[in-house]
């Protein structure tokens, strides 16, 4: 069991880093005021997540114009994708060897 526990990635650890990961796997662009309804967060909360997220090479970020408009997206990386799955997987292990 101690091995699995290894295998968690500790960026997945808060529930707002996790909750923006699910989205992101699932949505090709999310933009952040979507972002932040859906995980009930304040701007300067979800952005430090966003940062911590974005330093480890997980998300991406889109900065452009909408009408006049900013308009800040996110979307998960290759890499995000790929240590968010294998994060999952090690959670499923533990469900399975606690059952």
């Amino acid at each position: 069991m101690k091995e699995i526990i290894h295998q968690l990635d500790k960026a997945f650890e808060s529930r707002i880093r996790l909750g923006m990961m699910s989205v992101l796997v699932v949505n090709e662009w999310m933009e952040f005021n979507e972002l932040k309804k859906l995980l009930d967060v304040t701007d300067g909360n979800l952005a430090s997540h966003i940062a911590a997220l974005e330093k480890k090479g997980f998300i991406e970020t889109r900065k452009r114009f909408v009408g006049k408009k900013p308009n800040t997206s996110f979307r998960a990386t290759k890499d995000g994708r790929k240590s968010f799955e294998a994060h999952l997987e090690a959670l499923e292990m533990l469900l399975r060897n606690n059952a």
